[in-house]
């Protein structure tokens, strides 16, 4: 495992959710409260496409192009750069906006939520299925985080970032059940994460500068050390899946890093998989 390298300056105020797809070239990830898309050129250079009040998090479709989760609902796109239309919002409390989300082995897009003031238990896990048709699968939630699934589909990761840790959930027939506790954290908060090709869920430990990667039996395998604090989210690509993308943020630091919002770089042992595409 190679040590953490700066790939970006520090261009984002917000970097959140990488997501690595050939769709679009490459890296991929958002400046969250800019509401601007960044795309990873092969020649180094940065994209910045802006597509709304809030950026929170992108996905590539099956049939190609790319949903983008914006301030209250999600848009889509045909093409890999195309500017992305808005779908009908999910909902209509203007302090509630999108935060972070994933897809699952069938192709149903769950997106999270969050109150701008961060209030406990306002939020709300949404699973929007190909057609549209959208179900509440968690109520209760503070700040919807990470979510991804284990490589047979079986077991699906999730972060609410102030429950302190990460759980795991039973996937039965599609549907998340069996909720418990995976891997406490009393070091940083836990928020975005990726499971890799042996089923191992590597997590953005916020406020810790670090990224925390953890066996299928929730024990520390290792630790990477990020220099700077406010590390958001992270993703495995590059041309053989083990290159670990991370994200920084400035947000809420007074005297942030010269890095913070930059993203970063780590070459890992084992791969991940190819990004769970949204299937509508």
């Amino acid at each position: 495992m190679s040590t953490v390298e700066q790939v970006t300056d520090p261009i984002a105020f917000h970097a959140e959710g990488p997501v690595w797809s050939p769709q679009w070239g490459g890296l991929r990830w958002v400046d969250m409260l800019a509401g601007d898309l960044l795309t990873l050129r092969a020649d180094g250079s940065v994209d910045r496409l802006h597509v709304g009040d809030v950026a929170a998090f992108v996905r590539p479709r099956t049939r190609g192009g790319y949903v983008v989760a914006v301030e209250r609902g999600l848009a889509l796109a045909d093409g890999p750069d195309d500017v992305p239309v808005p779908l009908d919002p999910l909902w209509s409390d203007a302090g509630i906006r999108m935060n972070e989300g994933g897809c699952d082995p069938a192709g149903r897009l769950y997106a999270g939520s969050m109150a701008y003031d961060q209030s406990p238990g306002a939020a709300t896990l949404y699973r929007v299925d190909a057609d549209g048709a959208v179900t509440r699968v968690l109520e209760g939630v503070t700040i919807s985080n990470g979510l991804d699934f284990s490589p047979d589909g079986s077991h699906a990761y999730y972060d609410d970032s102030r429950a302190g840790g990460t759980d795991v959930f039973d996937v039965v027939d599609g549907e998340l059940t069996g909720r418990r506790r995976f891997h406490s954290v009393d070091d940083g908060v836990p928020d975005g994460l990726t499971v890799d090709s042996a089923g191992n869920v590597w997590v953005a430990l916020n406020g810790a500068g670090r990224v925390r990667c953890l066996s299928p039996d929730g024990s520390v395998l290792t630790e990477l050390t990020v220099p700077a604090q406010g590390v958001t989210a992270c993703t495995l690509g590059g041309h053989d899946l083990r290159d670990l993308y991370i994200t920084t943020s400035r947000e809420g630091l007074d005297d942030p890093e010269p890095g913070a919002g930059a993203v970063f770089r780590a070459r890992v042992d084992t791969p991940g998989r190819p990004v769970l595409p949204y299937a509508g």
